[in-house]
């Protein structure tokens, strides 16, 4: 019986790492794609025993480059039955009006455009196929707006309502689609978004025990292995002294 695929991109770290884990626990084969290619030849080295990985080095940015890499799949890899778009990042935490712009378009190129960019060129052979599953990983952030997370939040918005929006049109096949909105989870995302600075990034988890990457990876593997009848659309995935995006109790350490 054919193994099925699952296309992850952003896997070199975080949640993307862990759902690579995850998966090839869960028997599948995976393809990982990312930035770093030192990182996805170590990842892949790690997960091979136990499963087939192939790995795509391009920014999800780049239209182009992801094109080619997709297009370039071939064989058993050519039929991708799980997309985890994962790949995705925040960027400073200024007042909306002092914001850097540069971070504003990194944000908007990557959490919207790669998705798009994802979701088209390989939610096509799902359909032809008539089954797979896309697992969006958006945000709380995307559900209310919190100070300083301005477009960062705007942008995890634009993941909630183009999942809906794929699921509504995907509605007469039986493609799945899944929206999975974390809030804190304790991963290199604070320290890319304070532009390496690890102290300022340690304090976003101070006084609460946060999510990790593997909490998230298990949340996906279930929405992907439900019987197929079965559609988990969206999953709001919260720490347990976390309310929202911004109600948060903390205690002294």
């Amino acid at each position: 019986m054919k193994r099925k695929i699952a296309m992850i991109t952003g896997a070199t770290s975080g949640i993307g790492e862990a759902c690579a884990r995850r998966f090839a626990a869960s028997g599948y084969d995976l393809i990982l794609t990312g930035r770093n290619t030192e990182k996805l030849d170590s990842l892949k080295s790690t997960l091979e025993g136990e499963t087939d990985v192939l790995t795509l080095t391009f920014d999800v940015r780049d239209a182009e480059a992801a094109a080619a890499a997709v297009g370039s799949l071939q064989g058993k890899w050519s039929e991708v039955d799980v997309l985890v778009n994962n790949a995705g990042l925040a960027l400073g935490l200024e007042k909306e009006y002092e914001g850097d712009t540069e971070d504003w378009w990194t944000m908007i190129d990557t959490n919207i455009k790669g998705l798009l960019t994802m979701t088209r060129l390989v939610v096509p052979g799902m359909v032809e196929r008539n089954c797979g599953h896309v697992i969006n990983i958006g945000s709380v952030a995307g559900d209310q707006a919190y100070a300083g997370g301005n477009v960062y939040c705007a942008t995890k918005a634009a993941v909630k309502t183009l999942t809906d929006g794929l699921r509504i049109d995907l509605v007469d096949t039986c493609v799945r689609v899944t929206n999975i909105k974390p809030g804190l989870v304790e991963t290199n995302f604070s320290v890319t978004r304070f532009h390496g600075d690890k102290e300022r990034a340690d304090n976003v988890y101070k006084g609460i025990k946060p999510l990790t990457g593997d909490d998230i990876a298990d949340v996906a593997v279930y929405a992907a292995n439900a019987p197929q009848h079965v559609q988990i659309a969206e999953v709001l995935v919260l720490a347990t002294h976390q309310a929202n995006g911004y109600t948060i109790s903390r205690k002294d350490s």
